[in-house]
């Protein structure tokens, strides 16, 4: 089967030939396997043989200049075309630390919203044109990379103390903030619609727990968030395509809501932040697809992340609806000969 073959079917709730296998390594892991034998360059999915899924992206924001401030051979400190300064660790697999913010107010939005303009040149056309018709002939899955929500609004433009304070006391503001990321979205991908590039999915991140618990209440979510989730998920099924949300930590209060907004699959389902694959299988599997669900905490321990595998999978994969993947991301204490048992175990414990 292609890939697409396959993800249709499983998310069709049908039994395909095994569960398909969509995950991320680090930079510093693809590295690593390269040092481990992995030929350098080659596509870590050809060298796994696992399933191809592609995304597209379109650029909706304020485009503040992007500039160096500071560098040496440790770090680099720079400004993003969202208005953040950040400092760029030049270590393995590091993330950057959040200096300062350009929109720390409603006020201040207002000068970004109106840099966020709807245009062809934010399509990489380019990038399509030389890609795109092979995707299509080889069945990878393709997905359509929308950015808007609660987490990329305090991630990566205002800060998170700003946002969540906001929630509070200017919930508007929020809700402006996260509709127009989502219409600029819609119009950008309505474009390459029209031109004829198509696609799966359309998935988006929007972090909205962290361990234990989450950020804000259903109360919330349901005020402020989750009128832009539905009319994403609209958005998508009016097209014909799926909606995957993409939502770290510990969501589980927030499942009924999630839910009801018609999300057709969920991800990662970070098991070590508190998210329980199984019982969400048991009481949604027929509602909501799951993507990921096994925990990366294990993935140095070759036994330990197989015995999860054999586990989990004869449940998971029960009437399809499952991908497999870890409960975030690949990190670089991965070796290759634990990536290549763990994806043979799941070819193994996957197979219909």
């Amino acid at each position: 089967m292609t890939t697409r073959e396959r993800f249709l079917r499983i998310l069709s709730r049908q039994e395909a030939d095994r569960v398909p296998i969509q995950d991320s390594p680090w930079a510093g892991t693809i590295r690593r396997w390269e040092r481990e034998d992995m030929p350098h360059g080659m596509d870590y999915r050809d060298f796994l043989d696992i399933d191809k899924a592609e995304g597209i992206g379109v650029d909706i924001s304020p485009r503040y200049e992007e500039r160096i401030i500071e560098e040496t051979d440790k770090y680099a400190i720079m400004t993003s075309p969202w208005g953040v300064t950040m400092k760029y660790l030049k270590e393995e697999d590091t993330t950057p630390e959040f200096l300062d913010f350009t929109v720390k107010d409603s006020a201040i939005w207002q000068d970004a919203k109106k840099r966020m303009s709807v245009d062809e040149n934010r399509l990489n056309l380019p990038y399509l044109k030389a890609n795109y018709p092979k995707w299509v002939s080889e069945g990878r899955w393709i997905e359509a990379n929308f950015w808007f929500g609660f987490d990329v609004a305090h991630s990566w433009m205002s800060g998170t103390e700003t946002i969540l304070i906001a929630l509070a006391i200017e919930p508007e503001w929020v809700i402006d903030i996260v509709n127009t990321y989502l219409d600029r979205c819609i119009a950008h991908f309505d474009m390459l619609w029209d031109m004829g590039y198509r696609f799966d999915t359309i998935q988006w991140p929007d972090d909205m727990g962290y361990k234990g618990t989450a950020f804000f209440s259903n109360e919330t979510y349901r005020q402020i968030i989750q009128p832009a989730h539905k009319r994403a998920v609209d958005y998508a099924h009016k097209k014909g395509v799926f909606a995957r949300l993409h939502s770290c930590g510990d969501i589980m209060k927030l499942l009924p809501d999630i839910v009801e907004t018609g999300i057709d699959i969920l991800n990662p389902i970070e098991i070590k932040a508190g998210m329980d694959a199984l019982g969400i299988k048991a009481q949604y599997g027929d509602r909501l697809a799951l993507h990921g669900g096994i925990n990366a905490v294990l993935w140095d321990q070759k036994d330990a992340v197989i015995a999860e595998i054999e586990r989990c999978m004869p449940t998971l994969k029960q009437h399809g609806g499952y991908i497999f993947a870890s409960d975030h991301s690949i990190p670089n204490s991965v070796s290759l000969c634990t990536i290549q048992e763990v994806i043979a175990a799941v070819k193994h414990e996957g197979a219909y």
